[in-house]
Protein backbone atom coordinates (compact mmCIF):
# COMPACT_ATOMS: atom_id res chain seq x y z
CA UNK A 1 0.00 0.00 0.00
CA UNK A 2 1.86 3.07 -1.21
CA UNK A 3 -0.64 5.32 0.57
CA UNK A 4 0.66 4.11 3.93
CA UNK A 5 4.40 4.34 3.26
CA UNK A 6 6.08 7.66 2.80
CA UNK A 7 9.41 9.40 2.97
CA UNK A 8 9.93 11.26 6.23
CA UNK A 9 10.96 14.89 6.21
CA UNK A 10 12.97 16.02 9.26
CA UNK A 11 11.23 18.73 11.24
CA UNK A 12 14.36 20.89 11.11
CA UNK A 13 14.09 21.08 7.34
CA UNK A 14 10.57 22.37 7.53
CA UNK A 15 11.12 25.32 9.82
CA UNK A 16 8.83 26.22 12.66
CA UNK A 17 5.88 27.19 10.49
CA UNK A 18 2.71 25.14 10.71
CA UNK A 19 3.26 22.62 7.92
CA UNK A 20 0.54 20.74 6.01
CA UNK A 21 1.04 17.74 8.31
CA UNK A 22 0.36 19.95 11.34
CA UNK A 23 -2.78 21.28 9.70
CA UNK A 24 -3.95 17.72 9.10
CA UNK A 25 -3.34 16.93 12.80
CA UNK A 26 -5.48 19.89 13.86
CA UNK A 27 -8.23 18.82 11.46
CA UNK A 28 -7.93 15.23 12.71
CA UNK A 29 -8.60 16.45 16.25
CA UNK A 30 -11.51 18.64 15.17
CA UNK A 31 -13.33 15.89 13.25
CA UNK A 32 -12.79 13.42 16.13
CA UNK A 33 -13.99 15.86 18.81
CA UNK A 34 -17.73 14.93 18.60
CA UNK A 35 -16.93 11.32 19.43
CA UNK A 36 -14.73 12.20 22.42
CA UNK A 37 -16.80 15.10 23.75
CA UNK A 38 -18.59 12.88 26.26
CA UNK A 39 -15.23 11.80 27.70
CA UNK A 40 -14.03 15.38 28.04
CA UNK A 41 -17.18 16.44 29.88
CA UNK A 42 -17.00 13.39 32.14
CA UNK A 43 -13.34 14.00 32.99
CA UNK A 44 -14.05 17.64 33.81
CA UNK A 45 -16.67 16.48 36.31
CA UNK A 46 -14.47 13.75 37.79
CA UNK A 47 -11.43 16.00 38.19
CA UNK A 48 -13.18 18.18 40.77
CA UNK A 49 -13.42 15.20 43.18
CA UNK A 50 -10.62 14.69 45.74
CA UNK A 51 -9.63 11.25 44.39
CA UNK A 52 -8.97 12.56 40.88
CA UNK A 53 -8.07 16.21 41.49
CA UNK A 54 -4.59 15.46 40.07
CA UNK A 55 -6.17 14.69 36.68
CA UNK A 56 -5.55 18.05 34.94
CA UNK A 57 -1.80 17.72 35.59
CA UNK A 58 -1.49 14.36 33.83
CA UNK A 59 -1.77 15.63 30.20
CA UNK A 60 0.82 18.34 30.99
CA UNK A 61 3.22 15.76 32.42
CA UNK A 62 2.66 13.48 29.41
CA UNK A 63 3.38 16.43 27.10
CA UNK A 64 6.59 17.10 29.01
CA UNK A 65 7.69 13.47 28.64
CA UNK A 66 6.85 13.51 24.93
CA UNK A 67 8.78 16.74 24.25
CA UNK A 68 11.80 15.32 26.07
CA UNK A 69 11.73 12.28 23.82
CA UNK A 70 11.25 14.50 20.77
CA UNK A 71 14.21 16.64 21.78
CA UNK A 72 16.48 13.62 22.08
CA UNK A 73 15.22 12.03 18.85
CA UNK A 74 17.67 11.96 15.93
CA UNK A 75 16.25 12.83 12.48
CA UNK A 76 15.86 9.85 10.18
CA UNK A 77 18.14 9.72 7.15
CA UNK A 78 16.66 11.17 3.98
CA UNK A 79 14.79 8.57 1.96
CA UNK A 80 13.87 6.36 4.95
CA UNK A 81 10.57 4.57 4.41
CA UNK A 82 8.10 4.97 7.28
CA UNK A 83 5.19 2.56 7.72
CA UNK A 84 2.27 4.63 9.01
CA UNK A 85 -0.46 2.03 8.46
CA UNK A 86 -0.61 0.89 12.12
CA UNK A 87 -1.40 4.47 13.13
CA UNK A 88 -4.36 4.57 10.75
CA UNK A 89 -5.63 1.23 12.05
CA UNK A 90 -5.36 2.31 15.70
CA UNK A 91 -7.09 5.66 15.04
CA UNK A 92 -9.99 3.96 13.25
CA UNK A 93 -10.29 1.33 16.01
CA UNK A 94 -10.27 4.04 18.69
CA UNK A 95 -13.01 6.01 16.93
CA UNK A 96 -15.19 2.92 16.57
CA UNK A 97 -14.59 2.05 20.23
CA UNK A 98 -15.52 5.62 21.14
CA UNK A 99 -18.76 5.35 19.16
CA UNK A 100 -19.58 2.14 21.06
CA UNK A 101 -19.06 4.00 24.35
CA UNK A 102 -21.30 6.85 23.17
CA UNK A 103 -24.09 4.52 22.06
CA UNK A 104 -23.92 2.64 25.37
CA UNK A 105 -23.61 6.00 27.15
CA UNK A 106 -20.59 4.86 29.17
CA UNK A 107 -18.14 7.77 29.46
CA UNK A 108 -15.38 5.50 30.80
CA UNK A 109 -15.28 3.58 27.50
CA UNK A 110 -15.04 6.83 25.55
CA UNK A 111 -12.20 8.01 27.80
CA UNK A 112 -10.15 4.88 27.17
CA UNK A 113 -10.88 5.19 23.45
CA UNK A 114 -9.49 8.74 23.55
CA UNK A 115 -6.19 7.53 25.02
CA UNK A 116 -5.97 4.81 22.35
CA UNK A 117 -6.65 7.51 19.72
CA UNK A 118 -3.69 9.57 21.01
CA UNK A 119 -1.49 6.50 20.70
CA UNK A 120 -2.69 6.04 17.13
CA UNK A 121 -1.85 9.66 16.26
CA UNK A 122 1.71 9.15 17.58
CA UNK A 123 2.07 6.03 15.40
CA UNK A 124 0.73 7.97 12.41
CA UNK A 125 3.25 10.78 12.86
CA UNK A 126 6.33 8.67 13.49
CA UNK A 127 5.47 5.33 11.90
CA UNK A 128 5.48 1.96 13.59
CA UNK A 129 9.22 1.57 14.16
CA UNK A 130 9.65 4.94 15.87
CA UNK A 131 6.11 5.59 17.14
CA UNK A 132 5.95 2.53 19.37
CA UNK A 133 8.98 3.91 21.23
CA UNK A 134 7.01 7.06 22.07
CA UNK A 135 4.07 5.31 23.77
CA UNK A 136 5.29 5.79 27.35
CA UNK A 137 3.93 9.38 27.54
CA UNK A 138 0.66 8.12 26.02
CA UNK A 139 0.43 5.31 28.59
CA UNK A 140 0.87 7.91 31.33
CA UNK A 141 -2.49 9.43 30.30
CA UNK A 142 -4.23 6.44 31.91
CA UNK A 143 -3.60 8.02 35.31
CA UNK A 144 -6.02 10.84 34.48
CA UNK A 145 -8.91 8.39 33.96
CA UNK A 146 -11.26 7.29 36.76
CA UNK A 147 -11.40 3.65 37.75
CA UNK A 148 -14.52 1.71 36.74
CA UNK A 149 -17.04 1.92 39.59
CA UNK A 150 -16.95 -1.80 40.39
CA UNK A 151 -13.16 -1.78 40.66
CA UNK A 152 -13.22 1.53 42.55
CA UNK A 153 -15.49 0.24 45.31
CA UNK A 154 -13.76 -3.11 45.68
CA UNK A 155 -10.37 -1.42 45.86
CA UNK A 156 -11.73 1.14 48.34
CA UNK A 157 -13.05 -1.54 50.69
CA UNK A 158 -9.85 -3.57 50.34
CA UNK A 159 -7.69 -0.56 51.19
CA UNK A 160 -9.99 0.43 54.05
CA UNK A 161 -9.46 -3.00 55.58
CA UNK A 162 -5.68 -2.88 55.23
CA UNK A 163 -5.47 0.72 56.48
CA UNK A 164 -7.65 -0.14 59.49
CA UNK A 165 -5.51 -3.14 60.46
CA UNK A 166 -2.21 -1.30 60.05
CA UNK A 167 -3.58 1.84 61.72
CA UNK A 168 -4.59 -0.16 64.80
CA UNK A 169 -1.13 -1.76 64.81
CA UNK A 170 0.50 1.67 64.92
CA UNK A 171 -1.85 2.76 67.72
CA UNK A 172 -0.96 -0.35 69.74
CA UNK A 173 2.74 0.49 69.29
CA UNK A 174 1.98 3.72 71.19
CA UNK A 175 0.56 1.61 74.07
CA UNK A 176 -2.98 2.91 73.49
CA UNK A 177 -5.80 0.38 74.17
CA UNK A 178 -7.71 -0.09 70.95
CA UNK A 179 -10.17 -2.52 69.36
CA UNK A 180 -10.96 -2.91 65.66
CA UNK A 181 -14.55 -3.67 64.65
CA UNK A 182 -14.61 -3.92 60.84
CA UNK A 183 -13.39 -0.49 59.81
CA UNK A 184 -14.38 1.09 63.14
CA UNK A 185 -11.41 1.88 65.43
CA UNK A 186 -12.75 1.71 68.99
CA UNK A 187 -10.67 3.77 71.43
CA UNK A 188 -13.17 3.45 74.28
CA UNK A 189 -14.52 6.98 74.70
CA UNK A 190 -14.06 7.65 70.99
CA UNK A 191 -14.77 5.69 67.83
CA UNK A 192 -13.08 6.44 64.52
CA UNK A 193 -14.46 5.19 61.23
CA UNK A 194 -11.93 4.53 58.48
CA UNK A 195 -14.24 5.90 55.83
CA UNK A 196 -13.92 5.95 52.04
CA UNK A 197 -11.90 9.19 52.19
CA UNK A 198 -9.38 7.49 54.52
CA UNK A 199 -8.84 4.44 52.32
CA UNK A 200 -5.77 6.02 50.71
CA UNK A 201 -7.13 6.10 47.14
CA UNK A 202 -6.86 9.88 46.91
CA UNK A 203 -3.12 9.50 47.60
CA UNK A 204 -2.63 6.31 45.61
CA UNK A 205 -3.58 7.70 42.18
CA UNK A 206 -1.29 10.76 42.22
CA UNK A 207 1.56 8.82 43.84
CA UNK A 208 1.29 6.11 41.15
CA UNK A 209 1.47 8.84 38.51
CA UNK A 210 4.43 10.46 40.23
CA UNK A 211 6.28 7.16 40.61
CA UNK A 212 5.69 6.42 36.89
CA UNK A 213 7.20 9.81 36.05
CA UNK A 214 10.11 9.21 38.44
CA UNK A 215 10.78 5.78 36.93
CA UNK A 216 10.93 7.24 33.41
CA UNK A 217 13.26 10.09 34.43
CA UNK A 218 15.44 7.83 36.58
CA UNK A 219 18.95 7.28 35.26
CA UNK A 220 19.70 3.68 36.06
CA UNK A 221 18.99 0.03 35.24
CA UNK A 222 15.56 -0.99 34.05
CA UNK A 223 14.91 -3.13 37.13
CA UNK A 224 15.49 -0.04 39.28
CA UNK A 225 12.73 1.72 37.34
CA UNK A 226 10.34 -1.21 37.85
CA UNK A 227 11.08 -1.27 41.58
CA UNK A 228 10.45 2.48 41.97
CA UNK A 229 7.08 2.18 40.26
CA UNK A 230 6.10 -1.01 42.11
CA UNK A 231 6.98 0.59 45.45
CA UNK A 232 4.36 3.34 45.05
CA UNK A 233 1.25 1.33 46.02
CA UNK A 234 2.54 -0.40 49.21
CA UNK A 235 4.32 2.80 50.28
CA UNK A 236 1.12 4.84 49.95
CA UNK A 237 -0.97 2.28 51.86
CA UNK A 238 1.64 2.02 54.63
CA UNK A 239 1.97 5.79 55.03
CA UNK A 240 -1.80 6.28 54.98
CA UNK A 241 -2.13 3.67 57.75
CA UNK A 242 0.60 5.51 59.68
CA UNK A 243 -1.49 8.69 59.32
CA UNK A 244 -4.56 6.87 60.68
CA UNK A 245 -2.46 5.62 63.59
CA UNK A 246 -1.23 9.13 64.38
CA UNK A 247 -4.82 10.44 64.28
CA UNK A 248 -5.90 7.67 66.66
CA UNK A 249 -3.16 8.52 69.15
CA UNK A 250 -3.99 12.25 68.97
CA UNK A 251 -7.71 11.59 69.43
CA UNK A 252 -7.02 9.37 72.42
CA UNK A 253 -4.86 12.10 74.01
CA UNK A 254 -6.53 15.36 72.99
CA UNK A 255 -10.08 14.59 71.86
CA UNK A 256 -12.15 13.81 68.80
CA UNK A 257 -11.55 17.24 67.21
CA UNK A 258 -8.09 15.98 66.20
CA UNK A 259 -9.80 13.84 63.52
CA UNK A 260 -11.49 16.76 61.77
CA UNK A 261 -10.80 20.15 60.25
CA UNK A 262 -7.53 21.67 59.12
CA UNK A 263 -5.30 19.31 61.09
CA UNK A 264 -6.82 16.26 59.38
CA UNK A 265 -6.37 17.94 55.96
CA UNK A 266 -2.80 19.05 56.78
CA UNK A 267 -1.79 15.55 57.89
CA UNK A 268 -2.88 14.24 54.50
CA UNK A 269 -0.58 16.65 52.65
CA UNK A 270 2.29 15.79 55.01
CA UNK A 271 1.86 12.09 54.21
CA UNK A 272 1.71 12.85 50.48
CA UNK A 273 4.95 14.84 50.70
CA UNK A 274 6.55 12.07 52.74
CA UNK A 275 5.69 9.50 50.02
CA UNK A 276 7.31 11.71 47.37
CA UNK A 277 10.39 12.13 49.56
CA UNK A 278 10.66 8.38 50.15
CA UNK A 279 10.46 7.70 46.41
CA UNK A 280 13.33 10.14 45.83
CA UNK A 281 15.27 8.54 48.70
CA UNK A 282 14.72 5.10 47.15
CA UNK A 283 16.16 6.33 43.84
CA UNK A 284 19.27 7.67 45.59
CA UNK A 285 19.73 4.51 47.69
CA UNK A 286 19.46 2.30 44.60
CA UNK A 287 22.33 4.28 43.10
CA UNK A 288 24.35 3.94 46.29
CA UNK A 289 23.86 0.18 46.38
CA UNK A 290 25.00 0.07 42.75
CA UNK A 291 28.24 1.79 43.68
CA UNK A 292 27.32 5.24 42.34
CA UNK A 293 27.50 8.45 44.41
CA UNK A 294 25.30 10.64 42.19
CA UNK A 295 23.18 13.38 43.77
CA UNK A 296 19.39 13.51 43.45
CA UNK A 297 19.58 15.99 40.56
CA UNK A 298 21.87 13.57 38.74
CA UNK A 299 19.75 10.51 39.51
CA UNK A 300 16.44 12.11 38.43
CA UNK A 301 16.75 13.88 35.08
CA UNK A 302 14.44 16.90 35.41
CA UNK A 303 15.90 18.82 32.47
CA UNK A 304 13.57 21.36 30.80
CA UNK A 305 16.10 22.82 28.39
CA UNK A 306 15.01 23.12 24.76
CA UNK A 307 11.43 21.95 25.28
CA UNK A 308 9.94 25.21 24.04
CA UNK A 309 11.48 24.86 20.60
CA UNK A 310 10.37 21.23 20.43
CA UNK A 311 6.79 22.28 21.14
CA UNK A 312 6.87 24.55 18.08
CA UNK A 313 8.38 21.79 15.96
CA UNK A 314 5.76 19.25 16.98
CA UNK A 315 3.44 20.51 14.25
CA UNK A 316 6.19 21.00 11.64
CA UNK A 317 5.42 17.69 9.96
CA UNK A 318 5.43 17.11 6.25
CA UNK A 319 2.08 16.07 4.84
CA UNK A 320 1.72 12.73 3.08
CA UNK A 321 -1.00 10.46 1.79
CA UNK A 322 -1.22 8.59 5.09
CA UNK A 323 -2.38 11.75 6.82
CA UNK A 324 -5.00 12.31 4.12
CA UNK A 325 -6.23 8.73 4.48
CA UNK A 326 -6.41 8.98 8.30
CA UNK A 327 -8.30 12.27 8.10
CA UNK A 328 -10.71 10.88 5.48
CA UNK A 329 -11.48 7.79 7.59
CA UNK A 330 -11.97 9.91 10.71
CA UNK A 331 -14.26 12.32 8.88
CA UNK A 332 -16.41 9.48 7.53
CA UNK A 333 -16.66 7.76 10.94
CA UNK A 334 -17.45 11.01 12.78
CA UNK A 335 -20.06 11.98 10.17
CA UNK A 336 -21.74 8.60 10.59
CA UNK A 337 -21.70 9.08 14.35
CA UNK A 338 -23.43 12.46 14.06
CA UNK A 339 -26.32 10.80 12.21
CA UNK A 340 -26.45 7.97 14.77
CA UNK A 341 -26.72 10.17 17.84
CA UNK A 342 -27.04 8.21 21.09
CA UNK A 343 -30.54 8.18 22.55
CA UNK A 344 -31.24 8.86 26.19
CA UNK A 345 -31.63 5.83 28.40
CA UNK A 346 -35.27 4.75 28.61
CA UNK A 347 -37.00 3.01 31.48
CA UNK A 348 -40.59 1.84 31.77
CA UNK A 349 -43.16 3.22 34.18
CA UNK A 350 -42.83 2.03 37.76
CA UNK A 351 -44.25 2.71 41.22
CA UNK A 352 -42.04 4.39 43.80
CA UNK A 353 -40.84 2.28 46.73
CA UNK A 354 -42.70 4.68 49.02
CA UNK A 355 -45.85 2.80 47.93
CA UNK A 356 -44.47 -0.65 48.77
CA UNK A 357 -46.94 -2.21 51.26
CA UNK A 358 -45.83 -2.60 54.87
CA UNK A 359 -48.31 -5.44 55.41
CA UNK A 360 -47.46 -8.43 53.24
CA UNK A 361 -49.17 -11.81 53.70
CA UNK A 362 -49.20 -11.65 57.50
CA UNK A 363 -45.91 -9.78 57.80
CA UNK A 364 -45.86 -6.27 59.29
CA UNK A 365 -43.04 -3.90 58.54
CA UNK A 366 -41.63 -0.42 58.92
CA UNK A 367 -39.21 1.55 56.77
CA UNK A 368 -36.11 3.45 57.82
CA UNK A 369 -34.14 6.00 55.84
CA UNK A 370 -30.41 5.54 55.34
CA UNK A 371 -27.91 8.08 56.66
CA UNK A 372 -27.32 10.92 54.18
CA UNK A 373 -23.68 9.88 53.71
CA UNK A 374 -24.73 6.32 52.86
CA UNK A 375 -27.44 7.60 50.51
CA UNK A 376 -24.84 9.68 48.68
CA UNK A 377 -22.51 6.70 48.25
CA UNK A 378 -25.41 4.45 47.22
CA UNK A 379 -26.44 6.92 44.50
CA UNK A 380 -29.74 5.12 43.87
CA UNK A 381 -32.68 6.74 42.12
CA UNK A 382 -35.06 5.06 44.59
CA UNK A 383 -34.66 2.57 47.43
CA UNK A 384 -36.51 0.80 50.21
CA UNK A 385 -35.00 -0.20 53.54
CA UNK A 386 -37.61 -2.10 55.56
CA UNK A 387 -37.81 -4.69 58.34
CA UNK A 388 -40.74 -7.15 58.58
CA UNK A 389 -41.90 -9.27 61.48
CA UNK A 390 -44.53 -11.99 61.79
CA UNK A 391 -46.06 -13.60 64.88
CA UNK A 392 -44.31 -16.86 65.63
CA UNK A 393 -41.08 -15.87 63.92
CA UNK A 394 -38.05 -15.56 66.19
CA UNK A 395 -36.42 -12.69 64.28
CA UNK A 396 -37.36 -10.03 61.73
CA UNK A 397 -36.44 -10.16 58.05
CA UNK A 398 -34.90 -7.06 56.50
CA UNK A 399 -35.76 -6.20 52.90
CA UNK A 400 -33.60 -3.76 50.96
CA UNK A 401 -33.74 -2.85 47.27
CA UNK A 402 -32.02 -0.03 45.38
CA UNK A 403 -33.20 0.92 41.88
CA UNK A 404 -31.26 2.98 39.34
CA UNK A 405 -32.78 4.80 36.39
CA UNK A 406 -29.41 4.48 34.63
CA UNK A 407 -26.22 2.59 35.44
CA UNK A 408 -23.98 4.11 32.79
CA UNK A 409 -23.01 7.53 34.18
CA UNK A 410 -21.15 6.59 37.34
CA UNK A 411 -24.26 5.37 39.15
CA UNK A 412 -24.74 1.67 39.57
CA UNK A 413 -25.22 -1.31 41.83
CA UNK A 414 -22.95 -1.81 44.83
CA UNK A 415 -22.55 -5.44 45.74
CA UNK A 416 -23.16 -6.36 49.41
CA UNK A 417 -19.99 -8.43 49.11
CA UNK A 418 -18.18 -5.10 48.97
CA UNK A 419 -20.34 -3.09 51.38
CA UNK A 420 -20.91 -5.53 54.26
CA UNK A 421 -17.36 -5.34 55.67
CA UNK A 422 -17.91 -1.59 56.18
CA UNK A 423 -20.28 -2.34 59.05
CA UNK A 424 -17.84 -4.70 60.71
CA UNK A 425 -19.45 -7.88 59.34
CA UNK A 426 -17.10 -10.59 58.10
CA UNK A 427 -18.22 -12.97 55.36
CA UNK A 428 -18.07 -16.48 56.78
CA UNK A 429 -19.40 -18.19 53.65
CA UNK A 430 -20.62 -17.08 50.24
CA UNK A 431 -22.09 -19.33 47.57
CA UNK A 432 -24.72 -19.45 44.86
CA UNK A 433 -27.98 -20.97 46.03
CA UNK A 434 -31.02 -22.13 44.08
CA UNK A 435 -34.39 -20.98 45.40
CA UNK A 436 -37.84 -22.03 44.29
CA UNK A 437 -40.66 -19.50 44.23
CA UNK A 438 -43.43 -21.35 42.35
CA UNK A 439 -46.00 -18.52 42.33
CA UNK A 440 -43.61 -15.85 41.00
CA UNK A 441 -42.48 -14.99 37.48
CA UNK A 442 -39.09 -16.71 37.71
CA UNK A 443 -40.22 -19.91 39.47
CA UNK A 444 -36.64 -21.05 40.18
CA UNK A 445 -33.56 -18.82 40.17
CA UNK A 446 -30.11 -18.40 41.73
CA UNK A 447 -29.17 -15.99 44.52
CA UNK A 448 -25.98 -15.23 46.39
CA UNK A 449 -26.31 -16.78 49.84
CA UNK A 450 -23.91 -15.47 52.47
CA UNK A 451 -23.46 -16.05 56.18
CA UNK A 452 -21.85 -13.04 57.86
CA UNK A 453 -20.49 -12.76 61.39
CA UNK A 454 -19.80 -9.92 63.79
CA UNK A 455 -18.54 -11.14 67.12
CA UNK A 456 -21.07 -13.73 68.29
CA UNK A 457 -23.82 -12.42 66.01
CA UNK A 458 -24.58 -14.15 62.72
CA UNK A 459 -26.82 -13.20 59.80
CA UNK A 460 -28.08 -14.93 56.68
CA UNK A 461 -28.04 -12.80 53.53
CA UNK A 462 -29.66 -13.44 50.14
CA UNK A 463 -28.94 -10.96 47.36
CA UNK A 464 -29.00 -10.68 43.59
CA UNK A 465 -29.20 -8.12 40.79
CA UNK A 466 -32.47 -7.44 38.95
CA UNK A 467 -31.43 -6.37 35.45
CA UNK A 468 -34.35 -5.64 33.12
CA UNK A 469 -36.11 -8.96 33.49
CA UNK A 470 -33.05 -11.07 34.29
CA UNK A 471 -31.77 -12.06 37.73
CA UNK A 472 -27.99 -12.21 38.07
CA UNK A 473 -25.61 -13.10 40.88
CA UNK A 474 -22.40 -11.56 39.51
CA UNK A 475 -21.93 -7.78 39.61
CA UNK A 476 -19.47 -7.76 36.69
CA UNK A 477 -21.89 -9.72 34.50
CA UNK A 478 -24.65 -7.32 35.52
CA UNK A 479 -22.54 -4.35 34.45
CA UNK A 480 -21.72 -5.91 31.08
CA UNK A 481 -25.41 -6.58 30.51
CA UNK A 482 -26.04 -2.85 30.99
CA UNK A 483 -23.81 -2.05 28.00
CA UNK A 484 -25.55 -4.67 25.84
CA UNK A 485 -29.09 -3.62 26.78
CA UNK A 486 -28.30 0.07 26.36
CA UNK A 487 -27.27 -0.63 22.78
CA UNK A 488 -30.05 -3.10 21.95
CA UNK A 489 -32.99 -2.01 24.11
CA UNK A 490 -32.16 1.57 25.03
CA UNK A 491 -32.42 0.70 28.73
CA UNK A 492 -29.80 0.81 31.46
CA UNK A 493 -32.03 0.67 34.54
CA UNK A 494 -31.59 -2.04 37.15
CA UNK A 495 -31.59 -2.87 40.84
CA UNK A 496 -29.99 -4.80 43.65
CA UNK A 497 -32.27 -6.81 45.97
CA UNK A 498 -31.27 -8.08 49.40
CA UNK A 499 -32.98 -10.02 52.21
CA UNK A 500 -31.32 -10.41 55.61
CA UNK A 501 -32.30 -12.19 58.83
CA UNK A 502 -30.51 -12.94 62.07
CA UNK A 503 -29.45 -16.52 62.79
CA UNK A 504 -30.45 -16.99 66.41
CA UNK A 505 -28.18 -18.94 68.73
CA UNK A 506 -30.80 -21.67 69.15
CA UNK A 507 -31.61 -22.24 65.47
CA UNK A 508 -29.94 -23.64 62.36
CA UNK A 509 -29.10 -21.84 59.13
CA UNK A 510 -31.91 -23.72 57.40
CA UNK A 511 -34.48 -22.48 59.91
CA UNK A 512 -33.29 -18.92 59.27
CA UNK A 513 -33.47 -19.56 55.53
CA UNK A 514 -37.06 -20.84 55.82
CA UNK A 515 -38.04 -17.63 57.63
CA UNK A 516 -36.27 -15.43 55.08
CA UNK A 517 -37.84 -17.24 52.10
CA UNK A 518 -41.27 -17.00 53.76
CA UNK A 519 -41.12 -13.22 53.26
CA UNK A 520 -39.40 -13.45 49.87
CA UNK A 521 -42.32 -15.26 48.26
CA UNK A 522 -45.03 -12.58 48.76
CA UNK A 523 -42.51 -9.74 48.33
CA UNK A 524 -41.34 -11.00 44.94
CA UNK A 525 -44.92 -11.15 43.69
CA UNK A 526 -45.08 -7.38 44.22
CA UNK A 527 -41.59 -6.55 43.01
CA UNK A 528 -42.25 -6.09 39.24
CA UNK A 529 -44.36 -3.00 40.00
CA UNK A 530 -41.31 -1.34 41.55
CA UNK A 531 -38.47 -2.90 39.56
CA UNK A 532 -39.64 -3.10 35.91
CA UNK A 533 -38.84 -6.23 33.94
Amino acid sequence: MTTARSISVPAEASGNRLQPGGIFLVLLFVVSLPIFWMAMVSLAEVWVTPEYSHGPLIPLISLYLFLRELRDKQPLPAGTLVDRRPGIYVIVAALLFGILGNLAYVPDLVSYAMVIWVGGVVLLCFGWAEGRRHQMPVLHLIFMLPLPQILYWKLTIFLQGISSELGVWFIKLAAVPVYLDGNIIDLGPYKLQVAEACSGLRYLFPILSFSYLTAILYRGPYWHKVLIFALAAPLTVFMNAFRIGIIGVLVNSYGIEQADGFLHFFEGWVIFGACVGLLFLTAVLLQRFSGSKKSLSEVIDMDFEGLGSQASKAFAIAANRSFVLALTCSLLISSAFVFISPSDSQSPTRDTFALFPLRVDGWSGFTESLDPDIEEVLGATDYINAAYTQPGQSAPVEFFAAWYHTQTEGEGIHSPEVCLPNGGWEIYSLEQHQVSMPDTVYKTFSVNRAVVEKGLDRQLVYYWFEQRGVRMTNDVTAKLSVVKDTLIRGRSDGAMVRFVTRISHDETEQQAADRLEALMLPALKLLPRYIPE
